[in-house]
């Protein structure tokens, strides 16, 4: 998205939280608003980068500073924390 300039980091935000949190029927996800899940990811839009590989496909990408999960930080200035507060979501609630 940022070395192609297909579309705007706004753009790819919304197509990676709540579009699919739409199209998924996850009524409390997706969004920044009272009463849903904050679940946030911070990042260097500049910076992130995905750094898998076949060879290595459970690399963690680069520019991603923190992580929140149910309100809970799990990524802490790019360190894991001992936080494990979600879930796996199998389908809509």
């Amino acid at each position: 998205m940022r070395d192609e300039k297909l579309f705007s980091v706004e753009e790819a935000v919304r197509k990676m939280t709540s579009l699919p949190a739409r199209r998924l029927g996850l009524q409390d996800r997706g969004v920044i608003r009272p009463g849903m899940k904050a679940d946030l990811v911070v990042f260097d839009p500049g910076e992130i980068q995905d750094t898998a590989t076949f060879e290595k496909p459970l690399e963690y990408p680069a520019g991603i500073r923190d992580v929140l999960v149910n309100g809970k930080l799990v990524l802490a200035e790019g360190k894991r924390t001992a936080a494990r507060p979600g879930r796996p979501l199998l389908h809509a609630p």
